[in-house]
């Protein structure tokens, strides 16, 4: 809990003081400063959230912003995009790391370059990234194993839909799983690679629940990366089973608040990407401009200048609060 003050703290003063230096004519800005943000499933709503507050906090701090990325889930393609980031030597680097092994090195390199590089909703905690901005995962993962426990009533045989070996991901599985030891009556009977895509989610959904000869029932689905919700729900549509066997999904992209709307979704775990990147590429910018003065340079610092972990937090989202989501969604700006 103290954690979570902290950085909610740091960011609001950190918002205040930015507020004050970007009133009137900016020379604190260089004129070509410019912040590159690199993930994978660009296409996602998710992300397209993030590029929002990614963009709004451009704008308000006057520098450039660009978002890079694979459109899919392809980390190889992934650390290209962040290797050529780092080779034009930007002000600054936000990164998602799709797998933390492989990023290390490369994060490693631009920070010995004085790039910072600051880790949003998925961490590279083995490398030297200066900051991870995003949800607690382990606590994300416990609400959801939560939520499942009520809705089955402490008995049943759980399926979860995440992409194994993304570290996000696994403290959610973590989470989940925690959270269970208190319903002693719910099983986990598998886990399902999606690999980030609602039709891998909803054909092997289909297949795991349409076969004659499987072993266990399953009762619900918990699903822990954006594409599976949407998936499940639509496999269950496809199996005349929607409503039938409870979804606790994960974000909150249209169509699995649409899938909310409709009852197929029994609730959903909801992130705040445009948070966690309008405040990263705030943090980005203190960083570039050795804004903190607790030391001379940020990149050669004992410790890091600002917060080294700051919870963005989660919500539930079901029916009875899902309008105020949707009201929320359709304020932001919409990506370039």
């Amino acid at each position: 809990m103290n954690r979570l003050r902290l950085g909610t703290f740091s960011c609001a003063i950190f918002a205040m003081g930015i507020g004050l230096a970007s009133c009137g004519e900016d020379s604190y800005h260089q004129k070509e400063e410019r912040y590159v943000f690199v993930t994978f499933n660009s296409a996602l709503p998710y992300w397209q959230e993030a590029e929002a507050g990614f963009q709004d906090a451009g704008k308000w701090l006057g520098v450039k912003v660009e978002f890079a990325g694979p459109e899919k889930f392809a980390p190889e393609e992934e650390l290209a995009a962040f290797q050529k980031a780092v080779s034009e030597k930007p002000a600054g680097i936000l990164l998602s790391a799709s797998r933390k092994e492989i990023f290390r090195d490369a994060i490693d390199g631009a920070i010995g370059q004085g790039i910072p590089v600051i880790c949003i909703d998925s961490d590279a905690p083995n490398s030297k990234r200066v900051l991870f901005i995003g949800t607690d995962n382990l606590r994300a993962g416990m609400e959801s194993g939560k939520r499942m426990g009520d809705l089955l009533k402490g008995k049943g045989n759980v399926v979860i839909v995440s992409i194994p070996g993304q570290d996000n991901l696994d403290e959610r599985v973590r989470g989940v799983n925690e959270a269970l030891k208190k319903f002693p009556g719910i099983k986990v009977v598998q886990t399902i690679d999606d690999k980030g895509d609602p039709r891998s989610a909803n054909d092997q959904i289909s297949a795991l629940l349409g076969a004659k000869n499987a072993k266990e029932k399953v009762d619900g689905i918990i699903c822990l990366e954006a594409s599976g919700g949407p998936g499940a729900a639509e496999a269950l549509h496809r199996l005349d089973q929607t409503g039938k066997i409870p979804i606790v999904a994960f974000d909150k992209d249209p169509e699995t608040l649409d899938f909310v709307q409709q009852g197929a979704i029994a609730a959903t775990i909801a992130q705040k990407p445009y948070v966690m990147s309008y405040y990263g590429l705030k943090f980005l910018d203190d960083l570039h401009h050795n804004a903190v003065h607790e030391f001379k340079e940020w990149n050669t610092a004992p410790a890091p200048p600002i917060p080294t972990f700051v919870d963005t937090g989660t919500a539930v989202v079901d029916k009875s609060n899902l309008a105020a989501f949707r009201e929320a969604l359709a304020a932001h700006p919409k990506p370039l």
